[in-house]
């Protein structure tokens, strides 16, 4: 009778026992929708005539409450000055990052569009069109299309020169067949001389789509020309 009376009250604790390592499992392993990340571009433009740049471009990214490397990109690509107000772009890169998990993504981008830009009083204003082709590894391959739009105006402090900037993006993915991600910032660029000049921003991103997809991040871009 006591071997029966211990079968059973195994047989009753078993399934408690399932059910809660697999609410531990699923705790320990579920990826956060948010996080703090830095993001960091160095930008290197090299003229080729009046109307067309060379530029390279390095990028790294912090995440993981900025802890750790999860993001690396290196590309080049064009820019075509067509008249004062509008300039084509066309550019390509790689791209290798550490998703949640320690999974790792690969990715081929080719991005082609137009920046239009126009004063308005003391103010700039600048509405960037970019339509990417993204070849993806472990993702589906997908088309995406991204809308900025921008607001800067400079002033000085003594003798140093600063613009300050305001904006917004938005990304429409054909895969997903809707608006996905939005990017919204506030930030300074200095100019320290022709050839150098550094942003320094806050971006706020939100996107329910990815994992984590709502983002705080501090970032800066270095500006090099030759």
């Amino acid at each position: 009778m006591a071997n029966r009376s211990n079968l059973q009250t195994a047989l009753l604790t078993l399934p408690v026992l399932l059910f809660a390592t697999s609410v531990v499992a699923q705790t320990t392993n579920r990826i956060p929708e948010t996080d703090v990340q830095n993001w960091n571009d160095v930008q290197l433009t090299v003229p080729v005539n009046k109307k067309i740049d060379l530029l390279m471009q390095g990028t790294l990214r912090l995440g993981d409450d900025l802890t750790k490397a999860i993001d690396e990109r290196f590309g080049a690509g064009f820019n075509y000055k067509l008249n004062p107000h509008i300039t084509l772009q066309e550019s390509i890169f790689g791209r290798v990052a550490r998703a949640p998990r320690g999974r790792s993504e690969h990715e081929t981008r080719l991005t082609f569009g137009a920046t239009m830009q126009t004063p308005i009083g003391k103010f700039g204003l600048s509405d960037r069109n970019w339509f990417e082709r993204r070849w993806r590894d472990p993702q589906i391959d997908a088309w995406r299309y991204r809308n900025r739009l921008r607001l800067e105006h400079p002033f000085q402090i003594n003798r140093a020169k600063f613009t300050w900037f305001v904006s917004d993006e938005v990304f429409y993915d054909w895969s997903l067949h809707d608006w996905v991600r939005n990017r919204a910032a506030v930030g300074v660029a200095h100019t320290f001389n022709k050839q150098f000049t550094l942003d320094v921003y806050y971006m706020r991103q939100n996107d329910g789509r990815t994992r984590p997809g709502d983002l705080h991040i501090i970032g800066t871009v270095w500006r090099i020309k030759l």
